[in-house]
């Protein structure tokens, strides 16, 4: 496992929606996503900031959109798909796992900032091309095969006073 240094290019890529859902499910709150860039980012060089988002037509998001962008952050955006039996459907897994295997030439580290344990696989493929791999979220709803996939695990709900809005 390569350690933490200053020289290390990093790409954060998080998915707003696990992060949100869980945040809210947990704590009520939302999350602070400057403090999660600054954490993800550790003083090390930042190639890419990517928050997956899906627009479900709600009237704070285009300003949660902005913000994303004064943060640091490329919003990449999907809207919501509704089906003819009412289902609703938006996730962005495909699209994080193609940018991250893109994005894995051109950087040291990769932040995953997700709960979601199909991105496990991802993570071992990642490592596998010498990419360090580290995950954000809530380990209470994180799958224990992602943290087990990864090079280091941050738990947002160990500082939920950092973290939560």
């Amino acid at each position: 496992m390569t350690e933490i240094h200053p020289g290390q290019r990093v790409a954060v890529l998080v998915d707003a929606q696990n992060l949100y859902h869980t945040a809210q499910s947990l704590h009520s709150r939302n999350i602070d996503y400057s403090a999660l860039l600054d954490k993800a980012v550790q003083d090390r060089q930042l190639t890419r900031a990517i928050a997956y988002v899906i627009r479900a037509d709600s009237p704070e998001e285009e300003s949660f959109f902005e913000a994303l962008i004064d943060i640091g952050f490329e919003p990449k955006i999907k809207d919501i798909k509704t089906f003819s039996d009412g289902t609703k459907k938006a996730d962005w897994d495909v699209g994080m796992s193609l940018d991250a295997v893109t994005l894995a030439n051109h950087v040291d580290t990769i932040v995953l900032c997700t709960g979601d344990g199909d991105f496990s696989r991802l993570c071992s493929h990642l490592r596998h091309e010498g990419v360090r791999v580290e995950v954000m979220a809530f380990e209470s709803s994180t799958a224990e095969e992602l943290i087990a996939a990864a090079d280091s695990f941050v738990d947002l709900g160990e500082r939920h006073e950092t973290f939560l809005l």
